[in-house]
């Protein structure tokens, strides 16, 4: 069996302004009680995660402890929000914004994209971000495809509900894919690759990374996929007022307290160099990773 040691757009995988104003409306201005408050008296904060097991992003040992970047930076974040215990509440991928907003877990934190379709359409919001995507097309190594033209036809897989289900779609809209197979976590579209039920993969940069220390008879095809919103949705992404792409920390929209606690916790991570040493230590760290950058200014 294919073990996956990879992850997503990272699956995949950002935002613009300031702390403050951060995705524009993301950073309300009113700050009051909120579920902030029942998360210091219970003294854990619950957390939904849909890559569970995706490396370098978060995974389970056998011993019960966790490893990967986002652990990391919660265990950094935790003091910040006056809490020292914490609970993660795996879910599939497209069971994450219904779970949060079932209140099954207080936050969404598993490199989930920024979008407004997300914040919208599915009503919750966001975090400034603290990690930035773009996706790749991988291949097996010795299939025949060179560049993403050579799709023309074949099955491209992707995760449901992620931004390169999005991308997989575009591709086939361009005529460079036949068809769109989607599944239901990020380990099932590289099985799915190497049982050759699929051609090609739609994939985030982080994820292929990992992944191919796992399999690494794949290879990337094509330049580098921006993140791009859906059609439907571009005017709306447009005068949304931030950079799209990044990874948020996703929070009910009646909890600004929270929210603004998060956004502190970035600001006093960034300022101790924290966040960029934790990437810095999975191989990920870059400019474009800075909170300059991904703000936009």
């Amino acid at each position: 069996m294919l073990k996956t040691v990879s992850r997503r757009t990272l699956l995949r995988t950002s935002i613009g302004l300031s702390a403050t104003i951060a995705l524009g409306a993301l950073a309300p201005r009113l700050v009051m009680a909120d579920t902030l408050d029942d998360i210091k008296k219970a003294g854990t904060i619950k957390v939904g995660v849909g890559v569970m097991g995706l490396k370098p992003w978060v995974w389970q040992n056998e011993d019960g402890s966790y490893g990967g970047m986002e652990y990391e930076m919660l265990q950094k974040m935790l003091p910040h929000l006056g809490i020292s215990k914490f609970e993660y509440v795996p879910v599939e991928w497209d069971a994450l914004i219904p779970g949060l907003k079932a209140k099954r877990f207080d936050i969404i934190f598993s490199g989930m994209t920024v979008t407004e379709e997300r914040r919208q359409g599915s009503g919750i919001e966001f975090s400034r971000p603290y990690y930035f995507e773009s996706d790749r097309i991988a291949v097996l190594e010795d299939s025949p495809y060179q560049k993403p033209e050579d799709l023309k036809g074949k099955i491209i897989g992707t995760t449901v509900g992620t931004v390169e289900e999005m991308q997989a779609n575009k591709l086939v809209s361009m005529g460079w894919g036949g068809s769109v197979k989607s599944f239901d976590d990020f380990a099932a579209p590289f099985m799915a690759l190497q049982n050759k039920q699929v051609d090609a993969v739609v994939a985030d940069f982080t994820s292929l990374g990992e992944q191919k220390k796992v399999t690494p008879n794949i290879r990337a095809i094509g330049e580098p996929m921006a993140l791009e919103p859906k059609p439907e949705w571009k005017e709306k992404q447009a005068a949304a007022g931030y950079k799209f792409g990044g990874a948020g920390v996703g929070v009910r929209k009646e909890d600004p307290a929270l929210l603004a606690a998060i956004n502190a916790a970035w600001d006093k991570m960034d300022e101790a160099g924290e966040r960029q040493k934790i990437l810095e230590s999975y191989g990920l760290w870059d400019e474009s990773l800075s909170r300059k950058s991904m703000m936009g200014s």
